[in-house]
């Protein structure tokens, strides 16, 4: 009886010691994740307090607002071609320059500082230099095309490009620093994995399909989750390049969210627009958590 006592004791200690260390953590993390979020969705069935007159509450009326806001489904629907533009496309080219860069190259440093670059400049100073890029007459690849006699193009004033042309300057900036978790993760993978696979007979796609691909899920499925928040979270380029324009062609929804609060100072509206903006990303991320976690291996 004494020994099962020490036991739960110390079991009792190791506990109160384990909460201890996550402390810290879980306090931040509740006071600037989780009570914002609950602060949004409240504030979001009251109206927005103007002057003298406080905020009163309106229930659904920010909602039914939003439902027939043209603005916000055209903001909303912007946003998941941005995203399903440059997440598939930014990971694979990630994969790509990683599996290259780990090879046994000459200067393969040198190449691997490159495609790292992008990354670490600015996000205002990445809009401005592809700001010049897209300028039409004088901008980089309107001098380029018209060497062979193409006409200049307005990239950022037409509503079939300016959507395009902001998804090319996302997959140009986050492909690099996507590149350096794959690449971490194949440093990780012993090379006799794939020793034993050439012995075996397996080509380099059976290798990469049956071992190689299998091994990086875990790593794919981070990659996946941060690109699909820096698709819902971009703002700085919508800002600098494009305003949402032409005529909301490039109006992305937290851009959106932006404009209503800041803007036009309608802060519950604002709120109302968040809450939707993390329902999504809330629902997109358990999907893709329940379906890859069943095919990620951690060990």
């Amino acid at each position: 009886m004494h020994a099962s006592t020490a036991r739960l004791s110390l079991a009792r200690q190791h506990a109160i010691t384990g909460w201890l260390l996550v402390l810290p953590a879980v306090a931040l993390l509740a006071a600037f994740t989780h009570y914002p979020a609950l602060a949004t969705l409240w504030h979001s069935f009251f109206s927005t307090p103007k002057g003298s007159r406080p905020a009163r509450f309106v229930g659904l009326e920010n909602y039914a607002l939003m439902a027939d806001d043209p603005v916000f489904w055209q903001s909303l629907w912007n946003n998941l071609w941005f995203a399903l533009g440059t997440i598939p496309t930014s990971v694979g080219l990630a994969l790509a320059m990683a599996l290259w860069v780990n090879g046994k190259l000459s200067g393969r440093g040198l190449l691997r500082m490159a495609y790292f670059t992008p990354t670490v400049l600015p996000m205002v100073a990445v809009a401005n230099i592809w700001l010049f890029f897209y300028t039409p007459q004088y901008g980089l690849i309107a001098q380029v095309t018209g060497l062979f006699g193409l006409p200049s193009v307005n990239w950022l004033g037409s509503r079939e490009t300016a959507l395009p042309a902001l998804m090319l300057v996302t997959i140009w900036k986050e492909a690099g620093f996507f590149m350096i978790f794959y690449l971490a993760a194949l440093q990780g993978i012993p090379p006799t994995l794939r020793e034993a696979a050439m012995l075996e007979g397996a080509s380099r796609g059976q290798y990469f399909r049956r071992v190689l691909w299998p091994l990086l899920m875990p790593t794919t499925l981070f990659v996946l989750i941060n690109a699909l928040i820096n698709a819902f979270r971009l703002v700085d380029h919508v800002v600098v390049m494009t305003r949402g324009g032409p005529d909301n062609a490039s109006t992305l929804l937290l851009f959106y969210i932006y404009q209503v609060g800041f803007a036009f100072w309608d802060t519950a509206y604002a709120a109302t627009l968040t809450v939707v903006l993390l329902a999504v990303l809330a629902a997109t991320a358990w999907i893709k958590f329940n379906w890859l976690d069943r095919r990620t291996h951690y060990q």
